[in-house]
């Protein structure tokens, strides 16, 4: 293997990474802003006001596009392990 394949391996890594955690923390984000600035606006400052949100939503999105995101890591290793197959 030479730097050039193990590139291609690494940026796969990191887009199939990107692909599978990009949902659940674009959502947890979006979550944790909206209840700050509800906190901001009441002066209510309750630790579990943002963890229980973003506890269920975070789980919500895990049941809608779990199926998606493992999806991804499974073609990621098949084409990991086709690619290491083929270099050998």
């Amino acid at each position: 293997m030479n730097t050039a394949q193990l590139t291609e391996i690494f940026r796969d890594a990191v887009i199939t990474g990107l692909k599978v955690g990009g949902p659940i923390l674009l959502v947890s984000i979006m979550v944790g802003l909206f209840i700050s600035i509800i906190q901001a606006a009441t002066s209510i400052n309750e630790q579990t006001m943002t963890f229980v949100p973003k506890l269920v939503v975070i789980g919500i999105v895990m049941i809608i596009a779990g199926s998606f995101m493992l999806q991804q890591m499974v073609d990621f290793v098949h084409r990991t392990f086709e690619f290491i197959a083929t270099t050998v």
